[in-house]
């Protein structure tokens, strides 16, 4: 829309009614409404016109027309963010509203990294989420995702097994990849450990982190490997990449029962309630 047409539109949403009327003083038309000018003169080649202008009503009604559009295209670019940035469409609800109190002082940690985002991303500080499986890892880096995406932070949450499927589908260009993967402020890697993959694709898998590492921009990783087999490997063959991942992530400890065999468990319950209903 332009310019023209808004002013007609706002002229429209502020047209006289019966208690306000608009009138002319000293020859400009004056809104009845809100008492300020509809039009004033102005010189063009030394010669005065008059020409139509905004009065204050009309003023404030564009202002918070402009800032409804801000608003829905700030909504939709996040809404982008979030499509392009958390690649499993569970982990979008997994928000610190949803958290279930099982791990305050991890969460607690977490939030603390969201408040002090800019401070993290400058120092590139980045987190190694380690423990048991269903301690509720994977659900405090989604929750760190999803609070830096609604304020428009860039953020990728995959895991090494989409990382490598997505080089290995490339015949070319894996460079490229990985350096498009620079463009996300916060890379999140999940369950590091369950790939198993050849020399070539770990070396893909290293360079990724080391492109990371080398421009300044933090990673988060989880898995379910003790910290003592991260920082001492087992097979030389990972050496390099658990090697950066200490260098660039605070380890964060998680324990607790397995909230998956819970889950499991409730459904087995519920489900031979049903039958037996039958």
């Amino acid at each position: 829309m332009n310019f023209d047409g808004i002013i007609e539109d706002l002229a429209k949403k502020c047209e006289p009614s019966e208690e306000h009327f608009d009138y002319y003083k000293d020859g400009l038309l004056i809104c009845g409404k809100c008492n300020t000018p509809k039009e004033c003169v102005v010189e063009v080649l030394g010669t005065l016109r008059k020409f139509g202008c905004m009065c204050k009503c009309q003023s404030e009604e564009y202002r918070a027309m402009q800032e409804q559009i801000r608003q829905r295209e700030e909504f939709e670019r996040i809404g982008r963010l979030r499509t392009q940035g958390i690649q499993d469409r569970c982990y979008c609800n997994w928000t610190f509203e949803n958290d279930d109190g099982r791990n305050p002082q991890q969460m607690d940690k977490a939030m603390r990294y969201c408040l002090r985002w800019e401070e993290m991303y400058r120092d590139n500080i980045g987190l190694l989420l380690w423990g048991d499986v269903g301690t509720g890892k994977t659900f405090f880096a989604a929750c760190i995702a999803n609070y830096l995406i609604d304020r428009g932070v860039p953020v990728l949450m995959t895991n090494f097994i989409r990382l490598s499927n997505a080089l290995m589908a490339l015949d070319e260009d894996r460079n490229e990849y990985i350096k498009s993967l620079d463009s996300y402020k916060l890379l999140i890697i999940d369950d590091l450990g369950a790939e198993r993959q050849s020399d070539y694709m770990l070396e893909q898998v290293y360079n990724i982190i080391d492109s990371r590492y080398k421009n300044g921009q933090p990673l988060i990783v989880t898995t379910n490997l003790p910290l003592s087999e991260i920082k001492n490997p087992s097979d030389i063959k990972y050496s390099r990449i658990y090697s950066r991942i200490i260098e660039m992530c605070v380890p964060i400890k998680f324990e607790g029962p397995d909230r998956r065999k819970e889950i499991f468990n409730l459904k087995l319950e519920k489900a031979k309630k049903l039958f037996e209903g039958d």
